[in-house]
């Protein structure tokens, strides 16, 4: 596998910024690692951080690196700071720069597929809303989505920030605009997409039962299952922490619909 660390110039953001990048290496005498090679472009997955992380956060708490490099897998990992992957009230056009921008400056540099049925999208607590979002407003964008204790409810989270450390950030991202029933809650997304959506992506969502978001997944679960979307749940002792992270993003890439390398 070869690892990327990649800083360019967003136009959307207009600031320069970085991502980090596993791509599928074919290697005969590298000790230690199955790596394999796809033929042709890539099959990728976008692998989205949570709130207090960056893009080098998933190579620096797992081993997604060697996880991938059996799968002729490539692994995007964009860095969009506190917005919750969403285009801020006060702050720049994340969301925009996250599904219009990034897609397009990563293929110009990297041999990545661009068709539906080889891209993925996954990510952890706030990348988890990412990742759901991401895949229910564009269901044409990707086959699978996974959420691993993803924030699910982004209604409630607000509500409940008052008391909480990134309250500060919800302030900046949304400001007073309505959340409820808008693109930017899932659990309305579902409904619509349900309605409307002629392609749906699988979806796999974890959740510990320790974990605080716990709850809020119960409930996107509860949702999701009146809808005709293909969920894949596992609820299993956990926290929100690496160590469950880690050993779930091994299940995500079994789940995923790969093609065999």
């Amino acid at each position: 596998m070869a690892l990327i660390h990649c800083d360019f110039f967003s136009e959307i953001l207009n600031v320069s910024t970085s991502m980090t990048v596993i791509l599928p290496q074919n290697t005969t005498a590298q000790i230690g690692m199955d790596n394999k090679k796809s033929s042709g472009k890539h099959q990728t997955l976008y692998l989205l951080h949570g709130f207090s992380d960056d893009d080098t956060i998933w190579t620096r708490r797992t081993s997604i690196e060697r996880y991938a490099a059996p799968l002729g897998l490539a692994v995007v990992m964009p860095q969009v700071h506190h917005s919750f992957y969403t285009d801020m009230v006060y702050g720049s056009k994340y969301w925009t720069f996250l599904t219009e921008e990034l897609p397009v400056i990563a293929r110009s540099f990297f041999p990545l597929s661009d068709k539906r049925e080889d891209n993925f999208v996954a990510g952890l607590s706030m990348g988890g809303y990412g990742a759901f979002k991401w895949a229910l407003r564009h269901p044409d964008k990707f086959a699978s989505a996974a959420s691993l204790s993803g924030v699910t409810d982004i209604v409630a989270r607000t509500k409940k920030a008052e008391a909480d450390p990134i309250s500060h950030a919800f302030k900046l991202i949304f400001g007073d605009k309505a959340i409820a029933d808008t693109d930017e809650d899932l659990l309305w997304l579902l409904k619509q997409g349900d309605k409307e959506a002629a392609l749906k992506p699988s979806l796999y969502q974890c959740c510990g039962t320790e974990d605080l978001l716990f709850q809020d997944n119960l409930k996107f679960k509860a949702i999701c299952e009146s809808t005709s979307y293909n969920l894949t749940a596992d609820f299993s002792p956990g926290e929100h922490e690496w160590g469950y992270w880690d050993s779930k993003i091994q299940d995500v890439l079994k789940w995923l619909p790969l093609k065999t390398p």
